[in-house]
């Protein structure tokens, strides 16, 4: 028997999650159920592994097994960028080797177009729209950031435009960026409202758990994963809750749970929207990793996010909240002074999963135990694919990126504590610091 020793608890106060249409969630588990498929974690990975499940095997029943409700999580918290691109924070470039770069961007065009057709076949409202990505530096270290992935893109052979200053304020409103380098290809998307919308329109055959926090597993011919209400046994076991994987027995020492937050303003006045121009719907990513990302909604808000935590546990600490608003504050007056009194509504936190060579883990974990996990900030496309292909996977399925990701090393190891989390912290402050004003 493995306990679960620490469970998913995020923060009340994430803006996509309120924002996005109520759904009633489905019961919690209970009793004593036995299935062929145990699906943990419903996230994008889970919702797209327990989907391919469901229509690879029409006559089984797929457990999809969520700690708190779907949407309220990780999934529903990132920024809403469904990039296309490879994006190796690891690499000079972004880039890295082209023939890896060739394999991610495949994967994640794939995660793309499996959620475009969901989107389109079953209607879910959820602000998808291929509005491309600027990724933008006001710092010399960012603009050098942006002319190496210039580079890597003319080498991968991808469309991309870059804009000077002057003429930045046309597309994003402010003048605050020296230089922007704009990719076409990215989706953006409302998240919560994408995997809330996922969550309703599964196949019958898939029973989907929420507010079921396992608590305990047996490992065994048979998977028993037990809660406070009851138990599951499943033949098979798919792990796609990225770091609390750790949690289950697995992988453990190897992805580090990395916190981001975020802030929301409330919707921008027809008097605030004519001082800020640009165009109505944009998204823009730093070049340097540690900067802000900002988003303008089709609600016409802002959303600012930047500034991290090293949460060992993997869940929300609410001590980082009102610390990281204020930071957020004064991201947000030095790119708009022209929208004073812009108030926040929403200020949240939402985890990544990363480990320290970039990898991820797909396939046997143990006997009788599958896994998709560690996104490293990629969560919407490369879980989405993940998921569908580990499906793929155990219906016996083998092509190109699934051989991929099986040849793939893993995640690597970290050092013991108490030199991991000195040793991260002192890498998130250190990054933030040297990010100057592009936070």
């Amino acid at each position: 028997m493995t306990k679960v020793t620490a469970i998913p608890a995020d923060d009340s106060t994430c803006g996509w999650f309120h924002l996005s249409r109520p759904r009633q969630p489905m019961p919690a588990h209970s009793g004593k159920t036995s299935v062929r498929w145990a699906v943990v974690g419903a996230g994008f990975t889970g919702l797209a592994a327990a989907r391919q499940l469901a229509q690879r095997f029409p006559h089984d029943t797929v457990a999809l097994v969520e700690a708190q409700q779907v949407g309220f999580g990780s999934s529903g918290r990132n920024a809403g960028f469904a990039i296309d691109l490879p994006h190796d924070i690891g690499a000079d470039d972004y880039i890295g080797d082209i023939a890896t770069a060739r394999h991610c961007m495949n994967l994640n065009l794939t995660g793309q177009r499996i959620l475009k057709a969901l989107v389109d076949q079953h209607r879910i409202d959820c602000q998808f729209r291929a509005s491309g990505k600027y990724q933008a530096a006001i710092e010399d270290r960012g603009i050098a950031v942006l002319d190496a992935y210039r580079r890597g893109l003319d080498k991968l052979g991808q469309p991309y435009d870059m804009i000077e200053g002057a003429d930045l304020p046309d597309h994003i409103g402010t003048s605050f960026y020296r230089r922007a380098l704009f990719t076409p290809g990215t989706a953006l998307i409302q998240p919560a409202a994408l995997v809330k919308g996922l969550a309703d329109s599964l196949p019958a055959n898939v029973e989907l758990y929420e507010n079921t926090a396992i608590t305990d597993v047996e490992y065994g011919d048979k998977i028993v994963l037990t809660h406070r209400g009851g138990s599951i046994a499943a033949d098979t076991l798919v792990l796609t809750n990225n770091a609390f994987g750790q949690r289950f027995g697995f992988l453990r020492g190897t992805m580090l749970p990395v916190f981001t937050y975020a802030s929301l303003t409330r919707p921008l006045t027809l008097d605030e929207q004519a001082r800020l121009g640009g165009k109505e719907f944009w998204g823009l990513i730093p070049a340097d990793p540690y900067g802000t990302t900002l988003r303008r909604t089709h609600d016409n808000r802002i959303l600012v996010r930047n500034s991290f935590s090293f949460n060992r546990d993997g869940r929300a600490n609410p001590r980082y909240l009102e610390r990281f608003a204020r930071t957020h504050r004064e991201s947000f007056e030095r790119r708009f002074p022209m929208l004073p009194g812009v108030a926040f509504d929403y200020t949240w936190g939402g985890s990544l999963a990363l480990s320290r060579n970039h990898m991820g883990h797909f396939g046997q974990l143990a006997p009788n135990v599958y896994g998709a996990l560690c996104c490293n900030g990629l969560g919407i496309t490369r879980g989405t694919v993940t998921g569908h292909l580990l499906a793929e996977h155990l219906a016996g399925e083998r092509n190109d990126l699934i051989d991929f990701l099986l040849a793939s090393p893993g995640p690597n190891r970290n050092p013991p504590e108490p030199f991991l989390s000195v040793g991260v912290n002192a890498n998130l402050w250190l990054g933030q610091r040297r990010a100057g004003r592009e936070v």
